[in-house]
């Protein structure tokens, strides 16, 4: 990419995507906080600024894609970017959509669960933390992206157990809590943990491209 006109712009532009991709989800991981420690003023002030990142992101994004096609930048691998922004993208997106849901649906919460619950946010984005490095690598030195990636792949096991552990009890170690809610809590430890999904969707598109891009 650094061998065409446009390029420096693009890059610009990628890297300004992924700040705001960082910032969002460390927005995202403290707003889960808040409301599981009924903060609620900091929860508002939360949903605000993820939305506004969420925003500005689907700008940039638009931008990159813009130069892209105007400029025929990369046209070999422009698809495959195409696909990894809209990959990037879709994670900040269900962060956004997953704090809503928190705002709108008002979860029954256990304080109990507010330890496990804090911790399975944190290894869903450090999934995610992960994987912005790896794509920022990937327009230096493709070749060093698989030594990033694999952080993603770990963290996302580590949420996928878990999740599956804070389900367990929920539904066998906590008989004072009414089925709705126990399926309520459920539907809840998946948004979190889907986020980890979607971080390892965009790695495997990252790994695949690194690999075109080192043949």
């Amino acid at each position: 990419m650094f061998n065409f006109k446009h390029a420096k712009k693009s890059i610009e532009l990628i890297e300004a995507f992924l700040t705001l991709m960082d910032e969002g989800c460390l927005i995202f991981k403290d707003g889960v906080k808040n409301y599981l420690f009924g903060n609620r003023s900091s929860f508002e002030d939360n949903l605000k600024t993820l939305a506004n990142i969420a925003s500005e992101a689907d700008i940039k994004k638009r931008e990159i894609e813009n130069i892209l096609y105007t400029q025929s930048l990369m046209p070999e691998l422009r698809a495959d970017i195409l696909k990894l922004l809209e990959e990037l993208n879709n994670i900040l997106e269900l962060a956004k959509a997953n704090l809503f849901e928190f705002d709108v649906e008002v979860p029954f919460i256990p304080s109990e669960l507010n330890q496990d619950l804090t911790k399975l946010t944190e290894l869903s984005v450090l999934s995610i933390d992960s994987l912005i490095p790896a794509t920022r690598v990937f327009f230096r030195d493709p070749e060093s992206v698989k030594e990033h990636l694999h952080r993603v792949y770990l963290y996302e096991k580590e949420t996928d157990k878990l999740a599956l552990s804070i389900k367990r009890r929920v539904f066998q170690d906590m008989p004072n809590i009414k089925l709705s809610e126990k399926i309520h809590l459920r539907y809840f430890t998946l948004h979190i943990e889907l986020l980890s999904d979607k971080a390892q969707d965009a790695a495997d598109v990252l790994s695949i491209m690194a690999i075109k891009r080192s043949i």
